[in-house]
């Protein structure tokens, strides 16, 4: 009862402190050079990252078993993963641009709010209660698919975002501002981190970047394209790592690797979109407003993989989710 307790109030607490990341940093799109503000965004999700952790292992401690075996549970999984890529690229975002001020907050966080939000306060009761592992999820391979899956979500949603504030943002003859160089590689950053990053915007502002546009505003279109095109690249592996568990899983769980279910489907599809995405920045050197569309397009079907195909209650994933069958 006493763990119960706390998990509740571990839950609530990283939801409100979410909430408050929020405001706080949508409050630095009014006041810009209020540092303060951002600061408490900052520390607000981290301290939001360290309860949705204590949640989870508590959570984990009394169930006896990952804390994947629900609705709730995965959901509280996903907020974890949206808030751990944030503090990851927030960091490496502020170390690029030597300054406190970023822009990431403003469209990371509320996402990952609303998602441990519709977790905490907007499902039943009963849909939030631990539930005892169907014996299909009884398995070693539990850990590393679905984590690898809940990962390859996060990770995506968290560049498709980026992706989809990099058209709005820009304007007709922005988008067709150069912003990564000649490096395509969408792996180079993890050795690198944002060195050769200084060098292609430097490139780019000074080379092509047209007299008339403000220089700050034509920074974020480029950190946009960047940051989100580094992160997509971060999710695809992940994805893949966690199809091949998955079939190797279902091999032993139901006797073949492939079935061809709806969740199995759709993982696909989304794995396609994606590749798709990253075939096109380096093979065609899609920039800008393309690949932007593509990875919007990825935001929504990673949304229907991962939710849309569960309320019909059909397929060998059904368990455990909206319809128990």
């Amino acid at each position: 009862m006493i763990l119960i307790t706390l998990e509740d109030i571990l839950a609530h607490t990283s939801f409100y402190l979410l909430f408050f990341a929020t405001l706080s940093y949508w409050g630095t799109l009014v006041f810009t050079k209020n540092n303060k503000l951002n600061s408490l965004g900052q520390i607000s999700m981290i301290i939001a990252f360290i309860c949705i952790t204590g949640f989870l292992l508590t959570r984990w401690f009394y169930s006896e078993h990952l804390p994947f075996s629900n609705l709730y549970e995965s959901l509280t999984f996903l907020s974890w993963s949206l808030c751990l890529i944030h503090i990851i690229v927030e960091n490496n975002v502020i170390i690029e641009n030597k300054r406190q001020f970023n822009w990431l907050g403003t469209i990371t966080v509320p996402s990952t709010m609303l998602t441990h939000g519709f977790a905490t306060l907007g499902l039943p009761r009963k849909m939030q209660q631990s539930t005892v592992l169907v014996p299909a999820l009884q398995s070693h391979w539990l850990m590393m698919h679905v984590s690898m899956m809940m990962l390859s979500y996060a990770t995506p949603l968290c560049g498709s975002l980026l992706a989809i504030a990099f058209p709005v943002t820009a304007s007709e003859k922005h988008a067709k501002v150069p912003v990564l160089g000649t490096n395509t590689n969408p792996y180079y950053w993890f050795y690198n981190l944002g060195k050769n990053y200084e060098q292609e915007k430097s490139y780019s502002s000074n080379t092509s970047a047209p007299l008339s546009i403000d220089y700050n505003e034509n920074q974020l279109i480029q950190q946009l394209d960047h940051w989100s095109y580094r992160v997509i690249s971060l999710g695809f592996p992940l994805s893949t790592i966690g199809i091949l568990s998955g079939a190797v899983w279902a091999n032993e769980a139901w006797g073949s690797y492939w079935n061809w279910d709806p969740k199995e489907t759709w993982a696909l599809v989304t794995w396609l979109v994606f590749a798709t995405y990253l075939h096109t920045r380096i093979t065609k050197s899609w920039q800008g407003k393309k690949p932007a569309i593509v990875a919007s397009l990825g935001f929504f079907i990673v949304w229907i993989c991962y939710l849309g195909v569960n309320p019909s209650g059909k397929g060998l994933h059904s368990y455990g989710w909206l319809i128990q069958i």
